[in-house]
């Protein structure tokens, strides 16, 4: 005699229990906080170090601020009509403007072909590597006492090399023709390794299917250079061309510590103007108001790059 077994059917699961609303709120709560704890640091740095500057600058620009307290009340936009018809303001600016021009072609030509060099696999890579971008890495202080040594008229490196060739020696820094593409040259040996990294490595991030592809095809290096790599680095150099310029205009150190903006002026930037007009010239108000018009320009220059950016782009 035989006994039917009966099995029970499986038990379900429980539904899982949702958390209450008011819980999912607080935790929600405290997410955020936790949130504004870690963030607390750096926006109280931004505050105090960015934004109250900018504001305190913009508030300055239109009063009087002297370093020697005299007539420091609100004068409206009296500053920045000044400034509007200083000619040496706008000389400063067309040196700097200047400067960059004959600066940016070098330091992102040079820095490609350094790079191409490089990427071409040249023994002792880590040595080229290191002879390029080392000088980066000194202070401004260090490349302008250097170089002026070597621009020395009757003891420098560079009229003895002159003086071997039977040409006659040349005032580097004392000529206003010449003192500000000597002191362009300076800022591409110092500056030149920043940009050298970045080409090398958005060339070695490049497929060498690619170059295999071309071999096969019968292209040579330059066709090859001119086909792949050139096209290939397009968003690398709109970026240095960005970077370089925006660094150009901002020059400062190497200019003052080397002609201290001479001959006559020849070398002087804004932004020696800007702090001479402050801390030379004593007027805090005035200078915030050039401060202010220049950074306008920076500006502009910078949207003008995204636009074409985004238009070449699209």
């Amino acid at each position: 005699m035989s006994t039917a077994r009966t099995t029970a059917p499986p038990a379900k699961p429980a539904p899982a229990v949702k958390p209450a609303p008011a819980a999912k709120s607080l935790r929600s709560r405290r997410d955020n906080l936790h949130g504004w704890a870690f963030s607390a640091p750096f926006l109280a740095f931004f505050l105090m170090f960015l934004v109250w500057p900018m504001i305190s600058g913009a508030v300055m620009s239109l009063t009087g601020k002297s370093l020697t307290g005299a007539n420091s009340g609100f004068i409206g936009l009296a500053n920045y009509s000044e400034a509007f018809a200083d000619s040496d303001m706008w000389r400063s600016l067309g040196n700097t403007l200047y400067f960059t021009l004959i600066s940016t072609v070098p330091l992102v030509v040079i820095a490609l072909a350094l790079a191409a060099l490089v990427n071409m696999g040249l023994p002792a890579q880590w040595l080229w590597r290191l002879s390029f971008f080392s000088p980066f890495l000194l202070a401004s202080t260090v490349v302008s006492l250097f170089f002026a040594w070597m621009y020395n008229p009757e003891l420098g490196l560079f009229n003895d090399m002159l003086a071997n060739l039977g040409i006659p020696p040349v005032a580097w820094l004392n000529d206003p023709a010449v003192a500000m593409w000597a002191v362009v040259i300076a800022t591409v040996w110092w500056t030149i390794g920043f940009n050298f990294l970045l080409y090398l490595a958005a060339l070695q991030n490049i497929p060498q299917q690619h170059y295999e592809a071309a071999s096969l095809d019968g292209a040579g290096g330059w066709r090859q250079f001119f086909s792949i790599s050139l096209p290939q680095l397009g968003p690398t150099t709109v970026m240095i061309v960005i970077l370089q310029i925006l660094a150009s205009l901002k020059v400062f150190d190497q200019i003052y510590q080397m002609t201290e903006g001479g001959p006559g002026g020849a070398t002087r930037s804004i932004v020696q103007y800007i702090f001479e007009a402050g801390f030379t010239g004593y007027r805090l108000g005035y200078s915030a108001a050039i401060s202010y018009i220049f950074f306008g320009l920076i500006l502009l220059i910078a949207l003008a790059q995204v636009f074409i950016t985004r238009k070449r782009s699209a």
